[in-house]
Formats: C-alpha cells, structure tokens, sequence
C-alpha cells in the first residue's frame, strides 16, 4: 500500500469516528430529553424536583419536629391529673355521651353548667347536680339559673350553695359583643350590676368561686371588674375564657393587682380559632410569672369544631409548658386548692350525721362531704 493510501485511508477512519461520536451525543441527548419529559398531567417543574438528588446528611437544612398526635400527648400527660374548669354539658345532658371521650382522654375532673344567665339554665342546674351525685369524684356542679337583678336571687344562690353546688357561673355580668349570650335574658349590664355586690358577698361567706363572663375584655366592663375585684377581695373570681379576644398584657395588668382574680385559660380558642390574634407562645411567660391563678378549660369546644378537639389543645398547653411542677398546678392544682377551701355546709353535715352520727366533722370540706354522700362505693 502506497504511503499516500495509508495516509487517506487513516483520514477516512478518523472522519467517521468523529461522526460517530457525534451521532451518539445528539441521540443520547435526544433519549435524556425524552425521558425527563413529565407524564401527563405533571408539571416540568415538578419532575425536576423529583430528578433532584436527595440532600446529603451533611446537608445544613433540618425538617421541623412533626406535630405530635393527641395518642403522644395522652401517652406523655395522661397520668396526670387534668381539669376543664369551664364546661356547659349540663346543656341537654350532653354529659351523658361525653363519658367514653373523658376516659379516653383521660380528664380527670369537669366542672359542669349548661345554660347561662336565663331561665332554661334552673332545669340545666339540675342536671349538672344529678350528674354529680352519680358521679362526685369527676363532675364538679356549679349553677347561672338566677336573675341577679331579682333580690330573690339571693334566696337561691344561698339554697344551691347550702345544698352542695360549689361555685356560680357561667354567671353573664356583661355582654355585648357575644352572638350568642349577648340575648340572656338575666345577664348584667357590668359586674357590678344589679345584687351583683350582694352575690359577691355570698360567695364570699361559703369560700364560693364565680366565674364570669364578660365581654368585651376591655373598657368600662373591666373597669367594672376592677371595681369588685377591689371592694369583695375575700371574693374568689374566675375570669371565665380570659384569653379569647383579649391580650396577654390586659391579663397581667389585672393579676398584678389582684389577688383573688384567677384566669380561665381557653386553650381551643387560641391554638384552633381564627379569631385569636395572639398565639400560644405569647400567653406562655404570663403562664409561667404568675402559675397558681391560671387553670384550663374546653367551653365544651364552642367555636373550635369540637369539645375533642379542645381537649386536645389543653393537653398542648401543658407540652407546651414542659415544666412538671407547672404542668401540675395549671392542668389541676389551682381549681383543686379553691374547691378544698370550701368548708362543708350545715345541710351537709346534717345529712352526713343523719347517716353515721359518729362521724368527725373537724375540718371537713364541702369536696369530702360530697364524697360521703354521695359515693356508691363507701
């Protein structure tokens, strides 16, 4: 073979080797094309993501803690004792299908009511006290059904008082904003309307909580609260749903100059309600400066989807909270310390005697006289 045929012939091959490689790149790059291509009905920008490869463990950005389920937060708190302070399931006996859902979520006390401030709330004050003799170490019952601009109102309250019941409310002492308790036909103007002064005394006199609605949280209605916190300071008051609609700094101007105003935590209503304008966390170091006047309570899950789910977000209050000794005073102490002031009344122990004429009643409260009267087991 001549030099000159070599030469070409070598030429030849390296001209098609180039086109060759070439050919392959344009098809290889054609195949990549197609098959990055996303099926149908999914976005190309979707589909890069997807051919994206996975961060490495090095990888400096970290997922945020998944939220724990309500079966976490049973299993972490439920050994606990948790009370709802605020509940209205006297309210068409409601109670009566709320026993599987309490023990499931283990809630260990209810304090019960059903209606407010109108006259339907007489026959609901007798449901919340049949529920609590079936049942006096779980339900707590105290009452509305009076008209506190009717003298006779004191009539009734010293009766329930004597008889048993441990507190009054959801008592309306003002409302106006409320779609709901704003058309009472017994609620009051402000918190000293009415014998409002008078029923203060009384509670006063049995050692009695109240608890009050008052709405809105601000203005002339506080101002008024501010009144008969000051001139009743032997008066127990609870400040019934004091964060909903209200801010964390109205609360602690009251607690810092009040000592016998406790706080009514509705924690459904901010965690789950739309409405609230503040967050858990902000109501957290007001928690924390002041943990014996605060306690929590469902309002039997009103405005929140469900009582379940207000459950829920208590037992969120206490995660949130993390320390166990404050866990322990806002989930149940604080309401239980109130109810062991509470002596026992003259019917009580006329009754307890009528039962074991022996019976010591040095230093009984009205929680341990309910208890012998009205325990199945003795």
């Amino acid at each position: 073979m001549s030099k000159m045929k070599a030469i070409s012939i070598v030429g030849i091959s390296v001209i098609l080797v180039v086109i060759g490689v070439s050919f392959w790149g344009f098809s290889s790059a054609g195949f990549w094309r197609k098959t990055a291509m996303p099926p149908p009905g999914e976005s190309v920008a979707s589909s890069m993501v997807a051919s994206l490869p996975a961060p490495s463990p090095n990888s400096t950005e970290t997922a945020a803690p998944a939220q724990k389920s309500l079966a976490d937060l049973l299993l972490q708190y439920g050994s606990l004792p948790l009370a709802d302070v605020h509940n209205h399931d006297a309210s068409d006996k409601k109670y009566a299908g709320m026993k599987g859902v309490w023990q499931r979520d283990q809630i260990d006390r209810v304090v019960l009511f059903g209606d407010v401030s109108e006259y339907s709330a007489i026959r609901t004050d007798v449901y919340a006290w049949e529920a609590y003799t079936d049942r006096p170490d779980f339900f707590t019952p105290f009452f509305s059904g009076f008209d506190l601009h009717d003298p006779g109102s004191l009539d009734v309250i010293r009766k329930n008082l004597e008889q048993g019941y441990f507190g009054l409310g959801e008592i309306v002492a003002a409302s106006y904003n409320s779609p709901v308790v704003s058309k009472v036909e017994w609620k009051g103007k402000d918190p000293m309307d009415g014998f409002l002064p008078q029923i203060y005394d009384l509670c006063a006199e049995y050692q009695a909580p109240i608890l009050l609605h008052m709405d809105p949280p601000n203005g002339f209605v506080i101002d008024k609260l501010e009144e008969a916190l000051k001139n009743h300071p032997k008066t127990t008051f609870i400040f019934g749903h004091a964060n909903a609609y209200n801010s964390p700094e109205n609360i602690k101007q009251l607690l810092e100059k009040y000592p016998n105003v406790y706080m009514d935590f509705f924690a459904g209503f901010t965690i789950l309600n739309p409405d609230s304008a503040n967050r858990l966390e902000d109501f957290l170091p007001l928690m924390k400066q002041f943990p014996d006047r605060f306690m929590l309570s469902t309002d039997s899950g009103y405005g929140v989807g469900s009582e379940e789910a207000a459950i829920e977000a208590m037992y969120r209050v206490l995660d949130a909270l993390g320390e166990p000794a404050l866990i322990s005073q806002i989930a149940y102490s604080n309401l239980d310390n109130i109810l062991r002031k509470e002596p026992a009344t003259q019917t009580q122990k006329k009754a307890i005697l009528t039962q074991d004429p022996s019976r010591d009643m040095t230093g009984l409260n009205k929680l341990e006289a309910g208890k012998l009267l009205w325990s199945k087991v003795k």
